[in-house]
């Protein structure tokens, strides 16, 4: 396989197979994200790709069952690209049971109804989003490009389609100032978006992105540890997902859960609370990454 550049993947997506359709990020304007901003966005060459999954099928076709198609937001290629891609990969790899791309609210807007359920047809059958937030301000602050109800037509073509969605949301994103409400906005985007996959990461401050520099200049304050616990509180307590898998397990966390919502709300407060109160020992910065 051929990969430029730094590759990411979600971290259920640990034991796929990694086929770099695109190059970086189309939107790359999020400010607190530096996984792309090192790489002109473009789709790569058709051609490059199909010898990619050639290559995999020769050296690892009979044991692959999941595909995860990078860059930053596969979606926004093209029926003209996806659709010989996911049809190459359904011939190449006879175990094949899931292929799945990160996606923004855009991609998904832009597409036809007609297309995703092409997609859908073809073996496209879940779509990482991340909202990060679901308080329009703090949407605004950290520039994503898409607002709340946005974020909500998206998911309702995405589930129109038969398409699953994972929705990622990112504690502290609001700073101190808007801490509250972006917790509180994240929990009912959740439920209004409903996805089948919930996560939460914790926001790492990466020096020199725009986010970095507003931090240098007092312009933003990332919540401390208990406040953040808060969010992570308020989200498990007020989120309405109709039945949703839900997961803490980044590497930026101070706190791994898993469970479901609304299924295993209590059960999770309760540790939750057990946390705030200081009798669960947190996660050391040392061991956490991104």
């Amino acid at each position: 396989m051929r990969y430029e550049g730094q590759i990411y993947r979600p971290p259920s997506e640990a034991r796929s197979l990694i086929l770099q359709a695109t190059i970086g990020c189309s939107w790359n304007h999020c400010t607190y994200c530096d996984m792309y901003r090192d790489k002109t966005f473009r789709v790569r060459e058709l051609d490059a790709v199909l010898e990619d999954v050639e290559t995999a099928r020769e050296q690892v076709g009979d044991v692959v069952d999941k595909v995860f198609v990078a860059d930053g937001d596969g979606l926004i290629m093209g029926l003209d690209h996806w659709e010989p891609i996911l049809e190459a990969c359904r011939a190449a790899f006879p175990r094949l049971r899931r292929v799945s791309a990160y996606a923004t609210a855009m991609n998904l807007l832009e597409k036809t109804p007609e297309e995703l359920a092409r997609l859908r047809e073809l073996g496209l059958s879940l779509l990482y989003i991340g909202p990060e937030s679901g308080d329009d301000v703090t949407l605004k602050k950290i520039a994503k490009g898409a607002s709340f109800d946005d974020h909500v037509r998206a998911a309702e073509k995405a589930h129109a389609a038969g398409v699953k969605l994972s929705a990622i949301f990112l504690l502290g994103a609001g700073g101190v100032e808007r801490s509250a409400e972006h917790a509180q906005g994240s929990a009912n985007l959740a439920g209004a978006m409903d996805p089948r996959f919930v996560s939460l990461l914790t926001l790492t401050v990466i020096p020199g992105t725009p986010l970095g520099k507003q931090q240098d200049k007092g312009a933003f304050e990332l919540p401390d540890q208990r406040s953040l616990l808060g969010e992570l509180r308020t989200f498990v307590d007020e989120a309405r997902p109709t039945d949703a898998i839900f997961r803490t397990n980044h590497a930026s966390n101070y706190l791994p859960l898993a469970g479901r919502l609304p299924r295993d709300r209590e059960k999770i407060l309760e540790v939750v609370d057990a946390a705030l109160r200081g009798g669960i020992a947190l996660r050391p910065e040392w061991a956490r990454g991104l």
